[in-house]
């Protein structure tokens, strides 16, 4: 999976079409990833006491409600926004040397930018 935590990301398909956000969490195990304020859900949680709240005092509890919370999605439907052209692109990987040691160092693959995304 070329998508990484922290990365700027172009949704492609949905109801958020076009928006962009930062990736919160990557699962490449499930082959998602979670985009901060983007595919918002809706969760009713029941209220439920603190595991490690103080001792002292009463227990704390973590209200309920109806909570607004960003739900995974597949990464085939987001693209990573070049950091230098600015706009959504394709990832390669190229291998450098540097200092003795191969790199692998992922790069824009539009064809006027070619700049490495990891800085």
């Amino acid at each position: 999976m070329k998508v990484r935590k922290g990365d700027l990301v172009q949704i492609l398909a949905g109801k958020d079409r076009g928006k962009q956000g930062r990736v919160l969490e990557a699962r490449p195990r499930d082959n998602r990833v979670v985009v901060e304020n983007l595919n918002i859900v809706k969760r009713h949680m029941r209220p439920r006491p603190l595991r490690d709240s103080s001792r002292m005092g009463q227990q704390q509890i973590v209200p309920g409600g109806v909570i607004d919370k960003p739900a995974p999605l597949p990464v085939s439907n987001v693209m990573i926004v070049c950091p230098t052209c600015k706009r959504a692109t394709r990832i390669g990987i190229e291998i450098r040397a540097a200092k003795g040691e191969e790199k692998r160092v992922r790069v824009c693959r539009r064809a006027d930018c070619g700049q490495e995304i990891d800085k």
